[in-house]
């Protein structure tokens, strides 16, 4: 009798360990699961709470620039930083009338002048956007940005492959090795915009 007790005291340690690691295994596994399907979510709520984060802190920085300019108004760089803020806000109204207000203060410069123009096609003001790019290039003669800007412009908004073709061969001239902003060859846009040309 004495010998069976002592038999059952082993036995119950070895069943309450094992019962203790089944536990914990399925307790680990549970706990895997969650925590991996919840990546996925926890991820997305992550980017959503960055970008919410950065237009806050555009915001936030607009507000001070406007308090800035408001107070100062002829803090050159502040009118500038503003613009540059409209600009990547998407706010061409805005971005142009800081630019303009900087241009009042000083000449500005060859990128300066091409965000204008910029902001000027995204208004729908192609005539005025050629204007700028065409004062950038003057500025500057070998600015690429300015030169490619027209030309996207003479091609697309004003239906002018002509001109557009003149301002990328100019830009070509400068740099035969010039890309888009999709990494294409400027050469190979020509072709492509000559060919199609021929086409019509």
């Amino acid at each position: 009798m004495a010998a069976d007790k002592s038999k059952q005291k082993n036995r119950n340690p070895l069943v309450t360990y094992f019962i203790i690691f089944i536990l914990g295994f399925l307790t680990g596994v549970g706990f895997t699961v969650f925590k991996t399907s919840g990546t996925s979510s926890e991820t997305a709520g992550v980017s959503s709470q960055q970008t919410d984060n950065q237009d806050e802190e555009t915001h936030q920085a607009i507000l001070s620039l406007e308090a800035e300019v408001t107070a100062n108004p002829d803090n050159i760089q502040a009118w500038r930083q503003l613009g540059n803020l409209y600009y990547d806000h998407n706010d061409p109204e805005k971005a142009i009338g800081a630019y303009t207000k900087s241009l009042e203060l000083h000449s500005g410069d060859a990128n300066l002048l091409t965000d204008l123009g910029v902001m000027y096609r995204r208004t729908k003001q192609s005539e005025k956007a050629i204007e700028f790019f065409d004062k950038a290039i003057q500025m500057s003669p070998d600015h690429e940005p300015a030169r490619f800007n027209k030309a996207i412009v003479f091609m697309y908004d004003l239906d002018n492959p002509g001109e557009a073709i003149a301002s990328l061969e100019e830009l070509l001239r400068i740099n035969p090795q010039a890309r888009a902003a999709n990494g294409e060859l400027i050469s190979d846009f020509v072709k492509s915009i000559k060919s199609e040309s021929t086409e019509k």
